[in-house]
Parts: structure tokens; C-alpha cells; sequence
């Protein structure tokens, strides 16, 4: 047996379900009951053609009395009362504010509460000029025999900076090591290799052969010309980084250019930190977060460094995120605020001027990318007191 099928008035569509449109949901039993209500008024106006219908009459004079007995009665009250202060008028409660910043859902039909509350006070702005400005006073050139970083005072008598500032890099070395010695071998080769065929002219009769033998020669030893100073050059830095040091070459630069030497020097053994003592009545001291604080991704960051010599360079960038060191599993900062050769070892702040990380590298070949460590590690790593 064939259910009873019925077509929808409004969109046309044929189903068997008595009740609802399945496809556009409208209720047929509403919309009967509508049409017969209009039908209903049709007929009347049919029967009473000149006035409108006596049920919206009486509505009409209803309203009209309702509303004249409210006003007699207001200007009674207002006429037999006194003066007086106003009502005070009752302050509606704040609804809860969803976690997802929606607004809270309210029932059917009913009206937005109106609230009475005083205007939110104006947050006082950040001066970030003086946040910077106090964060490059605070900040330091390092200078060794080896290189050249940054710093900052962590305590009026204590600078942070990275342990690959203040040491050589013993992995460093030992490439640098494996070039002098391969150069040094090639050279030789070469050398004794322009001296056998110097040798040959020598036995040669004049002629294309030897001519042409002679200008290879000469292009050789030009050749080798180019190379020696460098190679020599190379040998010397080595020979640098292979002597003993002392912390009384190690070289920090206030910000208003004065020099003073390292008095003492403290390394982490497992991470690119150290710490370089200095009594100096100019010291400033940078505040680092508190150990609850955290950076929101997006959030404005400023380094401050020493980038290829220029001093108290201020570069700005957002915070990229946490990342997790794929080698030692430490949590990195990410920053797209350019890190050169130079900043390792300076501060990565806030707008505020909080220090929130130490700038310590950069991924080669690559724009945008670099990473600070944890301000925290460096209370975590030395017996310093936390902010």
C-alpha cells in the first residue's frame, strides 16, 4: 500500500511526511491553520466593505482607554507628590563571557540585558622608545681574539652571554685544523710540481713545446700566489685559537664605548651559555620575565646586538613560537627578529623591556629563522637568584 504523498506550498517539494517539509521545514499544520485565518478575514471584509473589522475596533477603543486612564493616573501622582530624587535604577549583572568569546546564548525571544556599567578605564601605553633605550644601555659588545658577540647585565655585577662568545668552538677548531692541513699538503704538492716542470725546460730545445711549457708555469705560479695569503692567513688564526687564554682577553664595551676587561668567566657545560663578571659603577641591569611569563605567538620582539661591528643594533620581529632542540631537546624561542653574527649573546625583549631569552643562533641558508634561549636557563644553569 502507497503512503499518501503531499506537495509543499512553499518550495514545491513532494514527500510522504504529513507533518514538516523535509525540505525547506515548513509545518503544514501552521500553514493551514493561516490560510483558513485568511479566509476568515477575507469574508468579513467581504461582509463589511466600508470600516474594518468590528474585533479590530474594539482592540482599538480598548487601547485608546487603556492608554487615557495611564495618563490621568500619572498626572495625578505627579500633581499631588512632592519633589524628590529620582529612583536609583538597578545596575544588571555582566553575563558570563564564553571561553571562546562568544557571547553567552539567551533564551528565545527575550531582549539584550542593558547594562549600566562605568566605562573601562584606558590602559596607560607602553613607551617602548624607553624599554629599548634602557635595554641598549644594559647591553654589551664582547670582543675576544676569536671573535666578536654581545651580552647583557643580568646583575649590576654580572653580564650574560653565550659560551661559543667567549670560547672557541673546539669543533670549530678542529675543522679549521683539517683546511690548514689539506691547503698546506696541496701547496706543497703544487710547489714541487712547478719545480719538475722547471726542471724539463731546462732539457728542452727552444720551441712551441717548451714556450708553451713555460706559460703553464707562470699561469701555476700565479695561481699559487693567490693562495698562500690566505692559507697563511688561516694557519695564524689557528695558532691563535690553539693558545692558552686567559679571561683578561676577553674585551666588553659599555654602552657609552668605554673598555674594560673580564675580571672572571663561568661556562655552561651543556648549554651555549656563560657568564662574564665586571664591577662597573654604569652598569644596567635588565629585567628579566618572570618565570610564569610567556610570549604570545605574534607578540613584537626587539634584539639588541653587535652585528659585523655595529654596535647597539636594535632589530625588530614578531615571536615565532616554543621550539623543542632537535639535538639536545632543550626549548628554543623562535624569532623571525634578524640574529646575525654579532647578536649571539645578546637579549631578546618585549615591548616592556623584559628579557625573555638569550639570541644564540640562526639556521644557515635560510631568512627569518633564528632562536634565543630561555631567559629561565640561565637562572636554572648558574647560582643566580631568580627575577
Amino acid at each position: 500500500m502507497t503512503s499518501q504523498t503531499r506537495r509543499c506550498p512553499k518550495c514545491n517539494h513532494e514527500q510522504t511526511n504529513q507533518v514538516e517539509c523535509e525540505a525547506c521545514g515548513l509545518l503544514f499544520r501552521k500553514f493551514d491553520q493561516a490560510r483558513e485565518r485568511e479566509k476568515e478575514r477575507n469574508l468579513e471584509a467581504e461582509a463589511n466593505p466600508d470600516g474594518p473589522p468590528r474585533r479590530t475596533s474594539l482592540a482599538l477603543g480598548l487601547g485608546s482607554a487603556i492608554a487615557l486612564v495611564a495618563a490621568t493616573a500619572a498626572l495625578t501622582l505627579l500633581l499631588t507628590s512632592g519633589p524628590s530624587a529620582p529612583p536609583e535604577q538597578p545596575v544588571a549583572q555582566q553575563p558570563a563571557v564564553a571561553v571562546s568569546g562568544e557571547e553567552p546564548a539567551r533564551p528565545t525571544g527575550s531582549s539584550p540585558p542593558v547594562h549600566r556599567t562605568a566605562p573601562p578605564r584606558q590602559s596607560q601605553p607602553v613607551d617602548t622608545s624607553a624599554s629599548i633605550e634602557r635595554a641598549k644601555n644594559g647591553t654589551v659588545a664582547i670582543e675576544t681574539p676569536w671573535g666578536k658577540g654581545s651580552g647583557f647585565f643580568i646583575t649590576d655585577t654580572t653580564i650574560v652571554t653565550n659560551r661559543h662568545v667567549v670560547e672557541p668552538d673546539k669543533a670549530q677548531i678542529d675543522e679549521i685544523r683539517h683546511k690548514v692541513t689539506t691547503g698546506r699538503q696541496l701547496i706543497t704538492l703544487e710547489q714541487e710540481k712547478i719545480a719538475e716542470l722547471r726542471s724539463r725546460t731546462r732539457n728542452m730545445e727552444d720551441g712551441p713545446t717548451r714556450r708553451q711549457l713555460l706559460i703553464i708555469i707562470q699561469e701555476k705560479e700565479r695561481q699559487l700566489a693567490q693562495v698562500l695569503p690566505a692559507q697563511e692567513e688561516v694557519e695564524a688564526r689557528l695558532k691563535e685559537l690553539e693558545k692558552p687564554r686567559s679571561t683578561g682577553e676577553i674585551k666588553i664595551i659599555l654602552a657609552d664605548g668605554s673598555e674594560s676587561a673580564a675580571q672572571s668567566t663561568q661556562v655552561s657545560a651543556r648549554r651555549d651559555l656563560a657568564l662574564l663578571s665586571l664591577y662597573s659603577a654604569k652598569a644596567v641591569v635588565l629585567k628579566a620575565v618572570a618565570k610564569t611569563g610567556t610570549l604570545q605567538q605574534g607578540a613584537k620582539v626587539y634584539t639588541i646586538g653587535n652585528p659585523v661591528g655595529l654596535r647597539h643594533t636594535v632589530t625588530s620581529g614578531i615571536f615565532s613560537g616554543y621550539r623543542q632542540h632537535r639535538d639536545t631537546g632543550e626549548i628554543m624561542l623562535q624569532t623571525d627578529a634578524p640574529i646575525n653574527p654579532g647578536n649571539s649573546g645578546g637579549p631578546l625583549i618585549d615591548e616592556q623591556g623584559q628579557v625573555h631569552g638569550v639570541n644564540t643562533m640562526i639556521i644557515q641558508n635560510t631568512q627569518g629563522i633564528g632562536f634565543a634561549i630561555p631567559i629561565q636557563a640561565v637562572f636554572e644553569e648558574f647560582t643566580l637568584s631568580p627575577p
